[in-house]
């Protein structure tokens, strides 16, 4: 008898959706075999939800880490974690923390034996009720090709690259259970190439968009708010868009003989244009929206449904801010916002701070920045969580403030604190009254409303320029960015017009933007490797004296060197490109290595 293995996947699952407690209730806790497992409806639905239990739950899944630590926007305080080593250039083809490669594949592997035996046989997920049988069927299968396509999107960004010969190759597609003997024959197999790869994924995301219903509304036991937290028609829109931008970006585009024309890529972006406005339009995204911190943490936020978050996880405890409050408000600091990404928020003028017409003052640096700036960051002088104000400060005699480098082993070293996705609650980790800590909810969004009008300005400004239009577009890529900065409170288009005097300049414009609207949402390190932007950033921080009558700070003129807090050693071209993994190419010699691994 073949056996296939369901181990528990109870603890996996529960916070995966928001009706748990009747979708979840499995008793998959040891090894099944087929005739079991494809008869009943609870185990052949868990080997597909398993496929959802893989992806990251909270957005801090690196190890511990948010990713933007491997990135110029921020830093972490332990110099042992994945990250920490990943930064001083200590990854290879052997070990790579960034490798889900065989995670990945398992996951096909689970998706194909559920549409396969689960849909292609016999099981009956609701027997006295024929048309609630039907919807179970016809929802989990567009679940399944959404997650496949998902599972391919995570190979793509993390081992799609270039050849040593330049030729552009994304993973090895599967699309079928595989038998034995396909599993000789996958020992020969090659990486399919990087726009094959897309094609897939999009073709997938089609699939799953005809099975699955647009948003999870109203009281239907299988397609209604009960199921939130399922893949979503909007969903696989959104996943379409990503896949496309990715698909058209600079870092995949094949070099010397396999080099495409200028029209090809050309070609791509405008995919990316169609796939983009798709979303928005048939997916009835609406305007964007400013965010506030109530979008990400609080009370009741795992039962609201959030325009702006189109798939995503939410979750009810106090592990984020363990590992990042300060430590004299019990956390660990860990997380480390850096310089840099404190100087990518323009002033409420609209210019960057290092214009000299922005009106930022170097000594009172806080004042007046974008609205996003509060809700990312903790600084000196800001009360922390309705409690005192932080001193992230030394005094002109010597003396440390309770929350600066020094004063405690894990007191953040770049002079800020993180404060999204982190709970406003007051003593949150550890209350006077209780001597405990308590709990909240928090909101990780996979997929964003905001990520999607990004894209759309991306890819729009590449085939059209800053305020040219493709056909069928209503908006420039201008427009957008004018939306998005004027909902947080920049609404002179001065330095906006300045920068549309061509798409270099304006590529720089969205990119930042990019970098502030999604910050700590694990974007960027995959922005900069698709957009070939510097990898090796020294990061920088903050040092402030406390005198008499105020603060004097250093490392906020941004036009002057700054405190470095560490160097980076991702200096070779092959960091842009992660490693397939050395178990896989002994394994398969016609599997071609990224260049430089």
């Amino acid at each position: 008898m073949k056996k296939i293995l369901y181990l528990s996947l109870i603890v996996a699952l529960t916070t995966m959706f928001s009706s748990c407690d009747n979708m979840l209730d499995t008793k998959l806790d040891n090894s099944y075999g087929d005739e079991i497992t494809w008869k009943l409806p609870d185990y052949a639905l868990g080997v597909l939800n398993n496929a959802y239990a893989n992806i990251p739950q909270t957005p801090n899944s690196f190890g511990g880490d948010f990713l933007d630590v491997a990135t110029d926007n921020a830093y972490c305080n332990d110099k042992g974690s994945d990250m920490s080593k990943y930064v001083m250039g200590n990854i290879s083809a052997q070990n790579n923390p960034f490798n889900v490669w065989g995670t990945a594949y398992t996951q096909f592997r689970n998706i194909h034996l559920f549409i396969e035996k689960g849909l292609g046989g016999t099981v009956i997920f609701n027997l006295p009720d024929s048309i609630r049988n039907q919807k179970i069927r016809d929802r989990s299968l567009g679940e399944a090709y959404f997650l496949r396509a998902w599972w391919g999107m995570e190979l793509l960004q993390r081992f799609g690259g270039i050849s040593e010969d330049g030729e552009a190759l994304g993973y090895p597609i599967v699309l079928k259970n595989l038998t034995d003997t396909d599993h000789a024959n996958s020992l020969t197999v090659k990486r399919n190439s990087y726009e094959e790869c897309v094609i897939q994924i999009i073709a997938d995301c089609d699939s799953a968009f005809k099975y699955l219903p647009l948003d999870y509304t109203g009281t239907d036991e299988e397609l209604g708010i009960k199921q939130e937290g399922r893949a979503s028609g909007k969903a696989a829109l959104a996943l379409q868009s990503k896949v496309a931008l990715f698909g058209a970006s600079p870092a995949y585009q094949p070099s010397g003989s396999y080099s495409i024309s200028t029209d090809s890529i050309d070609k791509k972006w405008i995919r990316a244009v169609k796939f983009a406005e798709r979303t928005i339009n048939v997916g009835s995204l609406g305007a964007y929206s400013a965010l506030t911190e109530a979008a990400y943490v609080g009370d009741g936020v795992q039962a609201v449904t959030n325009a702006e978050f189109i798939f995503r996880k939410w979750y009810n405890n106090n592990s984020l801010e363990r590992a990042n409050f300060p430590p004299l408000f019990f956390g660990n600091g860990r997380t480390n916002p850096s310089q840099n990404l404190v100087d990518a928020y323009h002033t409420t003028s609209g210019f960057p701070i290092s214009d000299t017409r922005s009106g930022y003052d170097p000594q009172n640096p806080y004042l007046n920045r974008d609205s996003r700036f509060e809700l990312t960051f903790f600084y000196n002088g800001k009360v922390f969580n309705a409690d005192r104000e932080l001193e992230i400060f030394t005094t002109s005699t010597g003396v440390k403030g309770r929350d600066v480098g020094g004063y405690d082993y894990n007191n953040s070293v770049t002079g800020y604190y993180l404060r999204k996705f982190m709970s406003p609650k007051k003593d949150m980790l550890y209350n006077p009254a209780t001597q405990g800590a308590v709990n909240d909810y928090h909101q990780f969004p996979l997929l964003r409303r905001a990520e999607v009008y990004l894209n759309l300005a991306e890819a729009l400004n590449e085939a059209a320029g800053p305020k040219g239009l493709i056909a069928g577009s209503t908006k420039s890529a201008y427009d957008i960015i004018k939306d998005i900065r004027s909902k947080n409170g920049i609404t002179s288009t001065t330095y906006l017009d300045e920068m549309a005097a061509n798409k270099d300049l304006f590529r720089r414009l969205i990119m930042n933007e990019r970098r502030v609207e999604l910050a700590f949402e694990n974007q960027r390190f995959f922005d900069l490797r698709r957009q070939l932007l510097p990898l090796n950033e020294d990061i920088k921080g903050v040092e402030i004296t406390k005198t008499t009558t105020g603060f004097i700070y250093s490392g906020t003129n941004p036009n002057e060197a700054g405190k470095i807090v560490e160097s980076r050693k991702l200096n070779e071209q092959k960091y842009y490109y992660l490693p397939i993994p050395y178990s896989e190419i002994a394994k398969n010699p016609n599997l071609k290595q990224n260049k430089g691994w």
